[in-house]
């Protein structure tokens, strides 16, 4: 109740008395105690320069606020929990009147710290990188700045709010988490495992290797070079991984699709980093990466992607792929669907910061 007290205050009153400027009221005051009580021209002449101090400043910091114009330019692609470089643009359309000693803040849902500019000249434009962070995922908005100077004297406080309603979409984090590294280290074994062999299309010729099966020995090479050669073959295209996201999650376990969202998002970050053919899927979304869009197009439905109680598991799309499903939901529903050679990371392959990954084949 209070913090809701002190944020009407802030937005009802725009000016703050500072502690000099009390000062200077309490001393007016007193002056003009003496003077009535004494009839002095003097000491009514002082009150009334006092006066029309406080008065000039108010004006004075008044006309330093109008005509500022903010502009908040941030990357295209942002990441929860990862601090990026934003770009803060001020401009004074005050023709030839400069603003002085201006303070450039954020309100309590900002993540911009204070900003300091002594002077900003009449039509200039300052621009300032900040560091930015976003800690979680999905469309912000209203980001609430505020302008204040206590210029000339100090002894009033101005300000003035400045909002920018702007959509900023935030991807999930892609940041490795407790148990992601394992998972992935463990995806990439099975590929490697399941893609191991030879294609048809001839490579190179390359010395013997131990263990390797003599029936690819070159003999000619092999003797004209005094050691054993091998022919090698350009393998076949990679199996595709297929990750499908179940949407269908009981309550309860809303805490572990946050986690399973940011799973996929590391996995997909990743898998796509490194060239891998990658097919993500739900019950409300099917692309392959790279021939339907790229990475980015995953993260970008990730960022807003939310839970679907009660609808059921769609298909695998490829009886060959390598599949990984991530879901709440019993085995059964899920063999019957068709996801029965699928590895599965249910809430307990997914841990908690404090814990460790344990996952299930």
């Amino acid at each position: 109740m209070f913090d809701r007290l002190r944020s009407y205050a802030r937005r009802r009153f725009r000016q703050r008395v500072t502690y000099g400027g009390a000062l200077f009221t309490l001393a007016m005051l007193l002056v003009g105690i003496a003077a009535a009580a004494s009839a002095n021209n003097l000491l009514f002449l002082i009150v009334a320069a006092m006066l029309s101090t406080l008065l000039v400043s108010g004006f004075v910091s008044r006309l330093s606020l109008a005509g500022l114009e903010l502009d908040f330019a941030l990357p295209e692609h942002i990441a929860a929990r990862r601090k990026l470089a934003g770009r803060i643009y001020v401009r004074n359309a005050k023709r030839w009147v400069p603003s002085f000693s201006v303070h450039l803040g954020g309100s309590n849902e900002s993540l911009l710290t204070t900003i300091y500019f002594p002077v900003i000249p009449g039509g200039a434009v300052l621009d300032e990188t900040v560091e930015v962070c976003f800690h979680r995922r999905g469309v912000h908005r209203e980001s609430g700045f505020q302008f204040s100077t206590s210029f000339p004297f100090g002894f009033i406080e101005r300000r003035t709010d400045v909002t920018l309603r702007r959509d900023i979409l935030v991807y999930p984090s892609v940041d490795p988490q407790p148990g992601f590294e394992e998972l992935l280290g463990a995806v990439e074994g099975d590929l490697a495992t399941q893609t191991r062999g030879r294609g048809h299309d001839f490579h190179r010729i390359r010395p013997y290797e131990a263990l390797e099966s003599a029936r690819h020995v070159d003999w000619k090479a092999s003797a004209h070079t005094g050691e054993l050669q091998v022919r090698e073959f350009a393998r076949e295209q990679e199996r595709l991984l297929e990750l499908f996201l179940d949407l269908d999650v009981p309550a309860g376990s809303c805490d572990w699709f946050d986690l399973a969202v940011d799973a996929c998002a590391f996995l997909a970050w990743r898998v796509a980093g490194r060239g891998a053919r990658l097919r993500f899927r739900t019950q409300q979304f099917d692309i392959s990466v790279p021939e339907m869009g790229d990475v980015y197009t995953i993260l970008r439905y990730l960022a807003t992607v939310a839970a679907s109680p009660g609808k059921p598991p769609v298909p695998p799309g490829d009886e060959e792929s390598y599949q990984l499903v991530f879901t709440a939901s019993d085995s059964d529903s899920l063999a019957e669907a068709g996801w029965g050679t699928a590895r599965v990371v249910g809430p307990d392959a997914l841990p908690r910061p404090s814990t460790v990954a344990v996952i299930h084949p």
